[in-house]
């Protein structure tokens, strides 16, 4: 069975760089949002195994995403996904429950293996 993979970036072209890579791995996208309140209703209803999270989207960052979905017992696994490579941030992050940070600008490898590591 295939891992269902939800992409949260409010970026049209990263969510198309990571559906790409990640299509092209065997994984299934399940769907893909722009914002965190979409990300958040789309976790809750499609309870995929992974999320992709950016950390800044327009309505809020992932990082208080993260405190959501831990409330709403959303047992995706994460991997965070941010320009944002502050060791402070990153610390945050796995703090609040991302399994893995990528740091962008990275390679398709690098997304791949962070997934795989995640869903381990």
């Amino acid at each position: 069975m295939k891992n269902k993979i939800l992409i949260v970036d409010d970026s049209l072209y990263m969510r198309t760089i990571i559906k790409d890579a990640l299509a092209g791995a065997g994984f299934e996208i399940v769907g893909m949002a722009a914002s965190g309140e979409t990300a958040i209703d789309m976790a809750i209803e499609l309870q995929p195994d992974l999320i992709t999270l950016d950390n800044i989207l327009p309505d809020m960052l992932g990082l208080d995403i993260l405190n959501v979905l831990k409330e709403e017992e959303i047992e995706s696994k994460i991997v965070m996904i941010s320009a944002v490579g502050q060791e402070s941030v990153i610390e945050e992050g796995i703090k609040r429950g991302a399994t893995q940070y990528l740091v962008k600008p990275f390679t398709t490898e690098q997304l791949v293996n962070a997934v795989k590591n995640a869903l381990k």
